[in-house]
């Protein structure tokens, strides 16, 4: 039996922030870019167009303090798009080539601690995730691209509520 979980793209209140007042997760100017094409964008979980118009900023996806929390590099769009993220599973269909054809798996529990980490292909991903789900203390799951380690999108299970682990 499958586990249901949901992905979800980067925070809200991160995108508002950096999009109306150009500050990332550190307080820091975000970066202005014109999109080379096949930059990863994290709010609409797809690869950018030639020339569109994207900010580089720091994003942190996690709330808790603590030493798995961190910073790191996303792109997303300079203007919010109309057409919101739609996906149902992992690798991301039907945008796959958003991870290519491998990514990282992190693991963690409610309190924000990790518990695996697995390096998938885009075609054994869901099967690897239906894995990390049979761990009890499992939360959520940071998929992260493979060649950089930047942080892709987080996939949040949605079966019961969780005791912080």
């Amino acid at each position: 039996m499958s586990i249901p979980y949901r992905i979800e793209p980067i925070r809200a209140d991160f995108l508002a922030r950096a999009r109306m007042h150009g500050l990332d997760d550190q307080q820091q100017p975000v970066e202005y870019h014109q999109a080379q094409g096949g930059e990863p964008c994290r709010d609409v979980l797809r690869r950018a167009h030639h020339g569109e118009a994207l900010i580089l900023a720091s994003y942190c996806p996690f709330s808790l303090p603590g030493p798995y929390r961190e910073f790191g590099p996303v792109f997303i769009l300079r203007d919010a798009s109309p057409v919101a993220a739609s996906v149902q599973a992992l690798p991301l269909a039907p945008v796959a080539d958003y991870f290519k054809d491998t990514l990282v798996l992190r693991a963690y529990t409610a309190s924000e601690r990790i518990v695996d980490g697995l390096v998938v292909t885009a075609g054994d991903a869901e099967e690897r995730l239906q894995g990390l789900w049979a761990r009890d203390e499992v939360a959520f799951v940071l998929a992260r691209f493979a060649g950089y380690g930047c942080y892709g999108c987080r996939v949040t299970r949605t079966d019961r509520s969780l005791v912080a682990g």
